[in-house]
Protein backbone atom coordinates (compact mmCIF):
# COMPACT_ATOMS: atom_id res chain seq x y z
CA UNK A 1 0.00 0.00 0.00
CA UNK A 2 1.23 3.13 -1.47
CA UNK A 3 1.22 6.14 1.66
CA UNK A 4 0.70 9.76 0.89
CA UNK A 5 2.18 11.09 4.25
CA UNK A 6 -0.52 13.39 4.55
CA UNK A 7 -2.86 13.07 7.80
CA UNK A 8 -5.82 14.84 8.11
CA UNK A 9 -7.66 15.50 11.28
CA UNK A 10 -11.35 14.25 12.15
CA UNK A 11 -13.80 16.89 12.63
CA UNK A 12 -16.57 17.01 15.52
CA UNK A 13 -18.88 15.21 13.40
CA UNK A 14 -16.49 12.32 11.93
CA UNK A 15 -15.73 13.71 8.87
CA UNK A 16 -12.38 14.14 7.19
CA UNK A 17 -11.11 15.92 4.02
CA UNK A 18 -9.83 14.04 1.07
CA UNK A 19 -6.54 15.65 -0.04
CA UNK A 20 -7.72 17.82 -3.86
CA UNK A 21 -5.01 15.97 -5.50
CA UNK A 22 -6.53 12.71 -4.29
CA UNK A 23 -9.78 13.44 -5.32
CA UNK A 24 -7.98 14.64 -8.81
CA UNK A 25 -6.48 11.25 -9.34
CA UNK A 26 -9.26 9.20 -8.06
CA UNK A 27 -12.35 11.26 -10.22
CA UNK A 28 -13.86 12.43 -6.96
CA UNK A 29 -16.08 15.08 -7.59
CA UNK A 30 -19.05 16.72 -5.12
CA UNK A 31 -21.67 14.19 -5.34
CA UNK A 32 -19.34 10.90 -5.66
CA UNK A 33 -20.05 7.95 -3.84
CA UNK A 34 -17.69 6.06 -2.05
CA UNK A 35 -18.36 2.32 -0.55
CA UNK A 36 -16.35 2.03 3.10
CA UNK A 37 -14.79 -1.12 4.26
CA UNK A 38 -13.38 -2.47 6.86
CA UNK A 39 -9.95 -5.28 6.55
CA UNK A 40 -8.17 -5.74 10.11
CA UNK A 41 -7.60 -2.04 11.25
CA UNK A 42 -7.84 -0.20 7.67
CA UNK A 43 -10.58 2.23 6.60
CA UNK A 44 -10.95 1.40 3.29
CA UNK A 45 -12.38 3.86 0.69
CA UNK A 46 -13.10 2.88 -3.09
CA UNK A 47 -14.68 5.14 -5.49
CA UNK A 48 -18.59 3.64 -6.13
CA UNK A 49 -19.02 2.96 -10.12
CA UNK A 50 -22.04 3.21 -10.92
CA UNK A 51 -23.97 0.25 -12.98
CA UNK A 52 -27.11 -0.91 -14.89
CA UNK A 53 -29.35 -2.73 -11.76
CA UNK A 54 -30.02 -4.98 -14.44
CA UNK A 55 -27.09 -6.18 -16.10
CA UNK A 56 -24.54 -4.30 -15.32
CA UNK A 57 -22.87 -2.44 -17.99
CA UNK A 58 -21.41 0.78 -17.17
CA UNK A 59 -22.92 2.40 -20.21
CA UNK A 60 -25.74 4.54 -21.48
CA UNK A 61 -26.90 4.98 -17.70
CA UNK A 62 -30.24 6.69 -16.74
CA UNK A 63 -31.76 7.19 -13.18
CA UNK A 64 -35.55 5.51 -13.34
CA UNK A 65 -36.58 6.07 -9.78
CA UNK A 66 -34.27 5.09 -7.21
CA UNK A 67 -32.65 2.82 -9.76
CA UNK A 68 -30.08 3.05 -12.42
CA UNK A 69 -30.82 1.34 -15.40
CA UNK A 70 -28.74 1.44 -19.16
CA UNK A 71 -30.96 2.04 -22.12
CA UNK A 72 -30.69 -1.18 -23.16
CA UNK A 73 -32.99 -2.77 -20.54
CA UNK A 74 -35.09 0.41 -20.22
CA UNK A 75 -35.88 -0.45 -24.16
CA UNK A 76 -36.55 -4.18 -23.20
CA UNK A 77 -38.92 -3.27 -20.50
CA UNK A 78 -41.06 -0.86 -22.62
CA UNK A 79 -41.23 -3.37 -25.45
CA UNK A 80 -42.85 -5.90 -22.64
Amino acid sequence: MLSTGVERPVDELGRIVIPKEIRRNFGIEPGSKLAISVDGNKIILTKSVQACALCGSHENLEHVGSDTLCHACISKIKAH
